[in-house]
């Protein structure tokens, strides 16, 4: 009876997951990531998260759930589409990733997440939990795989098998026990597309990625005044994020265009040209960038990318 109510319950909440727009749903039971422990201390030990002192803290948190949610007993993945198929008109302007075409994702998802955790509390009763998007030292990654939601590719991507890898990862711990799913196969196989894309040789071996070396860890996270000279002619042009591991991804002629209206992007920030993101002012900045990721870089964050990729 209480396994037939866990499935129930569970059926529910992947129904209404899909109404509010995610297009996977999965379930894992909460526990101690063992594995991931090593690699995270390996990926540190080799400093590859670069200057992202952030990766350092919460170690502890970012393998057990039971320390972000008391009492949590499930994880709840969800995957939000984001794939585009609009491009920048002008193909020698300097390019931004299409995860930051619209509004800030961190927004958008996580109104759906809590319209979710809404439904569950009023659906089921006293249910308490906390809604994750990226924020937080949660192993998305991790409990996509334990979801079944995809496989990781050789990229440190997530895959998944009827819409490639262009979605965002969202999370809902709560303190409800639910009908786990489990993982996939890899079905990468020998294919080394993203590893041989990569300009800056970040795919170090596969499915471990030098943080440190990628094109979205130089334009978004790094924060020094000028990027290192050794990528000087390798960044592929890009001034905000790389899409290139993905785009090259054989299961990613599986993408499927998004219909989230807030994930279109301005206009303009598809109509500039070359010369007109060189020129960019602080004003058109803020008006292309209100909501955008973009916002991340600052102004001046953007302009030191632009004037790196001229240079």
């Amino acid at each position: 009876m209480a396994n037939l109510l866990k499935i129930t319950r569970s059926h529910s909440i992947k129904q209404k997951a899909s109404e509010l727009g995610f297009f996977h749903c999965g379930i894992s039971q909460v526990t101690f990531l063992e594995q991931e422990a090593k690699q995270l201390e390996e990926w540190l030990k080799h400093s590859h998260q670069g200057k992202m002192a952030y990766m350092e803290h919460h170690f502890d948190k970012r393998l057990n759930p039971a320390l972000l949610v008391e009492g949590s007993k499930s994880v709840i993945t969800l995957l939000f589409n984001y794939y585009s198929e609009k491009k920048q008109l002008d193909d020698t302007a300097p390019k931004i990733s299409k995860y930051a075409y619209g509004e800030d994702y961190h927004f958008v998802v996580k109104d759906k997440l809590k319209q979710l955790l809404a439904f569950i509390q009023s659906t089921i009763g006293e249910v308490h939990g906390r809604a994750f998007v990226d924020s937080a030292p949660v192993m998305d990654k991790a409990w996509a795989k334990k979801s079944g939601a995809g496989w990781m590719g050789k990229h440190s991507n997530i895959i998944n098998k009827e819409q490639g890898s262009f979605f965002f990862i969202a999370e809902l711990i709560i303190d409800l026990e639910l009908e786990p799913d489990g993982p996939i196969k890899d079905y990468c196989g020998t294919c080394t597309r993203c590893i041989d894309a990569c300009p800056t040789d970040a795919i170090v071996q596969p499915y471990v990625v030098d943080g440190s070396k990628c094109i979205s860890y130089l334009t978004i996270e790094l924060k020094d005044a000028l990027l290192p000279t050794e990528f000087r002619q390798k960044m592929d042009n890009w001034m905000f994020g790389c899409d290139i591991c993905q785009d090259v991804c054989p299961w990613n002629r599986f993408s499927k265009a998004h219909n989230e209206p807030r994930f279109e992007p301005h206009q303009d920030l598809l109509n500039l040209q070359k010369h007109e993101w060189h020129e960019l002012t602080e004003d058109l900045f803020n008006e292309l960038f209100k909501v955008s990721p973009v916002k991340r870089t600052k102004y001046e964050g953007l302009k030191r990318n632009i004037k790196y990729l001229a240079d």
